[in-house]
């Protein structure tokens, strides 16, 4: 089977970047993202790829190769899923907020709305892929609204899930790991969809990093992969708060482990928490799977990763109001970084959102600087927590351009995301225009504790019993 034209329907952080990779690596096959947010496809569609929405390194060089010649992006989605042979659905799966599994199960709503959209649209057979990231099983909730609403056309279901990491997701998309795809291998039609992707990923992946599973098997992996990389930033984050209390250093223990062939150094850095759009969702997921099948031993274990979690940033927030004489009230708390990580301008479940909520709480006054979060977005992750009124948070929140400008006379900075450039800043200068005495809090584990002591700052960082 061979492809010429790909629908995408979302154009977020994963089918944007996606797709637009797989348009630049296959010149000859059309590919159309689609997608309901019409301030989102007008910046896709921007001359300036510089001002795409995603930010990703490399991402507007990719962009800017492929729009035009084979890459489109569009509201037209009745059109583009008419037109394709293949569909990838790639729209949110948020934690539900309502009724049965709330705060635990993914909202499928989303998915449902895409499939009936296929399925009212589609006059000739599709392959449709899902590349959000679902609880297993959900292929079989989309092959039957699809077999039951549609026109009679045959339908083949893929899962294709995303293993990107954001800010390396185009390296990522260019140098797998692996491309995991499940389908059904026990038809003609099925392994023929099959290959026809392998085929498609085949033109840059080498085929021995192409898996290809039951579908069960592909969806069930992806949630398996974020809940063990969130388990160990969990597990060095319980043992960073031993260290903090027997004098031991967490990172002498994470070099120590980490040469260990059968652990591996990554993910043993030890930090305020993570965040983003992955790990809690999908953890949670997996929680709610577990106790829907009386797996409640399982459920409780998953479910552990992320209350430690969560107690790291409550830890971390607290750590600063007992610092400062334990009160904040009135005090103004340098924040530097509001994305989740570096190299990305995604604010997802990042960890500043909860630090800044309890530091606000105790009527802490907060200046935030981060290159790439503009000061709506940051105003829109704390009124979504819904913790105060929105006039509040303009009130006790302000947004700085500047770096030096958000640490001007301030009683304490916040490190929350590792931006590169926070490690070469002037703190010499930083010092002379902070309050005294001056405090550093540092979240990411990213400035020297020597220099910065020698210069006057007060240091905390997470795990040292120093």
């Amino acid at each position: 089977m061979s492809i010429t034209k790909i629908c995408c329907i979302g154009a977020g952080y994963v089918g944007g970047p996606t797709m637009s990779v797989i348009a630049q690596k296959c010149p000859h096959i059309q590919v159309t993202v689609v997608d309901l947010n019409e301030a989102r496809i007008a910046a896709w569609n921007n001359p300036d790829v510089n001002k795409i929405p995603v930010y990703e390194p490399g991402l507007a060089d990719v962009v800017a190769e492929a729009r035009g010649r084979n890459l489109f992006f569009s509201m037209d989605a009745d059109k583009a899923i008419d037109a394709a042979e293949m569909i990838f659905i790639s729209v949110n799966t948020p934690t539900k907020t309502y009724g049965a599994g709330k705060g635990q199960a993914a909202d499928l709503r989303y998915i449902e709305l895409c499939a009936r959209q296929i399925a009212r649209v589609a006059k000739q057979d599709k392959i449709v892929i899902e590349k959000s990231t679902l609880p297993v099983r959900t292929a079989s909730s989309i092959k039957s609204i699809l077999d039951h609403v549609g026109n009679g056309v045959q339908f083949q279901i893929l899962s294709n899930p995303e293993f990107l990491a954001e800010g390396t997701a185009v390296a990522d998309l260019h140098q797998p790991d692996r491309i995991l795809i499940g389908g059904d291998n026990t038809t003609t039609e099925g392994r023929a969809a099959l290959e026809a992707l392998v085929e498609i990923y085949a033109h840059w992946v080498p085929r021995e990093r192409i898996l290809t599973t039951n579908v069960w098997s592909s969806e069930l992996s992806k949630l398996t992969a974020n809940a063990f990389l969130a388990q160990r930033v969990s597990s060095i984050n319980a043992l960073s708060e031993l260290c903090e209390q027997t004098g031991a250093n967490i990172n002498e223990i994470s070099r120590a482990i980490g040469t260990d062939s059968r652990i591996g150094p990554k993910f043993l850095k030890a930090s305020v928490g993570f965040g983003g759009s992955c790990f809690q969702k999908d953890i949670l997921n997996l929680v709610y799977i577990a106790r829907s099948y009386g797996l409640h031993e399982v459920a409780h274990y998953w479910e552990q990763v992320i209350i430690m979690n969560d107690h790291q940033k409550s830890r971390f927030a607290k750590k600063i109001v007992r610092t400062l004489y334990n009160t904040v009230s009135g005090k103004k708390i340098a924040f530097l970084g509001w994305a989740f990580k570096k190299d990305t301008n995604d604010t997802r479940e990042s960890a500043a959102i909860y630090v800044a909520d309890e530091l606000l709480a105790e009527q802490a006054v907060i200046t935030v600087y981060d290159p790439r979060v503009p000061a709506g977005q940051v105003y829109a992750d704390l009124d979504y927590l819904k913790s105060r009124a929105a006039d509040e948070n303009r009130d006790l929140v302000k947004v700085a351009a500047d770096p030096y400008e958000a640490m001007k006379e301030a009683h304490a900075v916040a490190i929350l995301t590792e931006w590169d450039e926070f490690r070469t800043y002037n703190w010499q200068h930083v010092y002379d225009v902070m309050l005294k005495p001056a405090f550093v809090f540092d979240g990411r584990g990213i400035v020297n504790r020597e220099a910065l002591e020698q210069i006057g700052f007060h240091l905390y960082r997470i795990g040292s019993g120093e």
